[in-house]
């Protein structure tokens, strides 16, 4: 039989019929096999787990139809200790069902760090060696002393301590600084438009120290209050205003932009609402003084 005859047979027919059919019910298996597989259109938010124990994350897990992996831990005073300090992904993310939740927890033991020594050390460098050794940076305390800005005692919860000494990871170390004989003074900073941790940086730059902080009832969430910015001061900036050594500044928070000051460049036509809107102080979570 010829090639010709044989693509007008009936057998050809057949048998390309059948093999269209069978293509066809494959490509439609594996369609369905696929939207099985990954749940195609089928998602659900992951669980709050932070601040929960193991056993209860679990359970919170097991009800969402996910898995729990814890994958390390940390020391932190956010939550107690063995509970879960962070999750990825975040809560209210939409994952699919049978998504592995990774957490860490927080250690049992916090871990434990040596004091450097910082008596004779400027400022600037001090509050460095701080940060670097895993410590956090308290109270600058200006006495009169010969030097200028120089540390002359370091100390935690109003004990001096010395180098060398361990102590918790985490810890605010308090500075003694000298401020000369003389009634030194230092320019006070323009803070506005700053977060929190901006302005904290820059009033320990300027020799100062954060005072009170207060967020408004726009602040609701600890994403908020990372986000927030200041939109006033006290003492207020003027461009030639000064302040002595280790003076106490006060700051107000808020997601607002509404609340910035209209002239953000002209300090002294600066016009700043006397209050917040709640009135009352919120103390940032991640604040661990």
């Amino acid at each position: 039989m010829s090639f010709r005859e044989f693509i007008k047979s009936r057998v050809f027919w057949r048998q390309l019929g059948l093999a269209m059919v069978i293509g066809v019910a494959v490509i439609l298996i594996l369609i369905i096999w696929l939207n099985i597989y990954t749940r195609h259109g089928q998602s659900r938010p992951t669980p709050e787990i932070r601040g929960l124990s193991i056993s209860e994350a679990e359970r919170v897990t097991d009800k969402n139809r996910m898995k729990l992996q814890i994958i390390d831990s940390v020391y932190t005073t956010l939550v107690p200790r063995g509970c879960i300090a962070e999750q990825n992904p975040l809560p209210g993310h939409r994952v699919k069902k049978g998504r592995t939740i990774k957490a860490t927890i927080n250690a049992f033991n916090p871990e434990m760090v040596a004091v450097p020594d910082l008596v004779g050390l400027p400022r600037r460098q001090a509050l460095s060696m701080i940060e670097t050794a895993g410590l956090q940076i308290g109270q600058l305390n200006y006495v009169p002393d010969l030097t200028v800005d120089y540390v002359l005692k370091q100390t935690i919860h109003g004990r001096e301590v010395s180098p060398g000494d361990s102590v918790q990871k985490g810890m605010v170390v308090d500075l003694v600084l000298g401020r000369g004989l003389s009634s030194q003074r230092t320019t006070l900073p323009r803070l506005t438009g700053y977060t929190l941790e901006q302005a904290r940086n820059e009033i320990l730059s300027a020799s100062l120290n954060l005072g009170a902080y207060v967020f408004d009832a726009s602040v609701l969430t600890h994403d908020d209050s990372l986000n927030a910015f200041v939109f006033k001061q006290n003492p207020e900036y003027r461009s030639e205003a000064t302040v002595q050594l280790g003076s106490a500044v006060y700051i107000w928070l808020t997601t607002d932009s509404l609340k910035m000051p209209a002239d953000t460049i002209n300090a002294d036509t600066l016009t700043i609402p006397d209050d917040d809107d709640s009135g009352q102080p919120v103390t940032d979570p991640s604040d661990s003084r």
